[in-house]
């Protein structure tokens, strides 16, 4: 029986968080998310999620109320797969079709595992004063929580003061160092300088997303592996990043690309050319996240590194995860 479309509704939903979150874009102390249900004809439930990432994707939550509601009279009546068509033939928001993609990938049946063997999160340590930084470390680290996501701002003194000091007093840890397009191509320069002898792992995105050639003049003055994000949104971006050898990986997100069916068209590309990629998240409810832990397990050979540590930051442990967070490692 081919499943009809009936209804699509929305609700928005809160996750309050343990701490605040601080990047050099933005600061967030609860969790704003959509949460889109479409029901099918034979009373069958998909839900998808978006959150609200203005600073990354240009959505807020009415944005991404409207442009659901904008579609929705277009996926009724329609076949899972014709919608799916419609969906990612419209212009609405990377973040409002994900959730769509979400939903109905779930009424697909999409979501299966083929390795159960466990993977392993990094986690975020907040962009704040250096030695607020290290006791967050110190205590991720207590935790058994070594892949540390290091979040630094637009000072490159306290960047680079606080990555000496996470090296020298952090042995164990694991450094993937996040700018989140904060630093100017002078100073992205003069922190791989200070840092390139350090041994960590990556840095991403030090420059704004359209700077392709101060990224790419980055990566040609580093040993250490750069990691693009912002500047990697689609296929297409992904493709011209790979091809102009601006960076050394990928960090890929569902909110950025438009959802699952996307992640994967990257995915398969990034396979075929042997690049290493990070799936990643924004700050993301626990369906959006269940769908990237599925491509997470499923595409380990291709995804280097696990970024979907949003439940760890919760307040409080959310029972509609279809995955069990044991600190840092994920398991089903």
């Amino acid at each position: 029986m081919n499943k009809i479309i009936s209804t699509i509704t929305t609700e928005v939903k809160y996750i309050a968080l343990k701490t605040p979150f601080i990047t050099a874009l933005r600061r967030v102390e609860d969790i704003e998310f959509v949460r889109v249900s479409i029901e099918c004809s034979d009373r069958s439930i998909g839900i998808g999620e978006a959150p609200a990432t203005f600073a990354i994707t240009g959505e807020d939550i009415e944005t991404i109320l409207h442009s659901i509601k904008s579609i929705k009279d277009e996926l009724i009546g329609l076949q899972l797969q014709d919608a799916m068509t419609a969906l990612h033939n419209s212009s609405i928001g990377s973040s409002a079709k994900a959730s769509l993609d979400i939903a109905i990938l779930s009424l697909m049946g999409y979501f299966k595992l083929e390795n159960f063997e466990s993977i392993k999160t990094d986690i975020t340590i907040s962009f704040n004063p250096k030695e607020r930084m290290l006791s967050d470390a110190k205590d991720a680290l207590c935790r058994g929580m070594d892949i540390l996501k290091v979040k630094l701002g637009k000072d490159i003194n306290h960047a680079i003061e606080v990555t000496k000091e996470f090296s020298t007093k952090l042995q164990n840890a694991r450094l993937l160092i996040d700018a989140n397009q904060a630093w100017s191509l002078e100073d992205s320069l003069l922190y791989v300088n200070a840092t390139d002898d350090l041994g960590l792992e990556l840095i991403e995105q030090p420059v704004v997303a359209s700077d392709l050639k101060g990224l790419k003049e980055i990566r040609n003055a580093t040993k250490t592996p750069l990691l693009a994000d912002e500047s990697a949104f689609t296929l297409d971006e992904v493709k011209t990043i790979v091809e102009s050898k601006s960076a050394d990986m990928i960090n890929i997100k569902l909110m950025k690309c438009g959802g699952v069916s996307k992640a994967v068209e990257i995915l398969e590309y990034a396979r075929e050319k042997g690049i290493d990629c990070m799936l990643g998240s924004m700050l993301e409810g626990p369906y959006s996240i269940n769908a990237a832990l599925y491509l997470a397990f499923n595409y380990r050979d291709v995804i280097k590194y696990v970024d979907l540590d949003s439940p760890l930051l919760y307040r409080e442990a959310s029972s509609e995860l279809d995955f069990h967070f044991d600190g840092a490692v994920i398991s089903f």
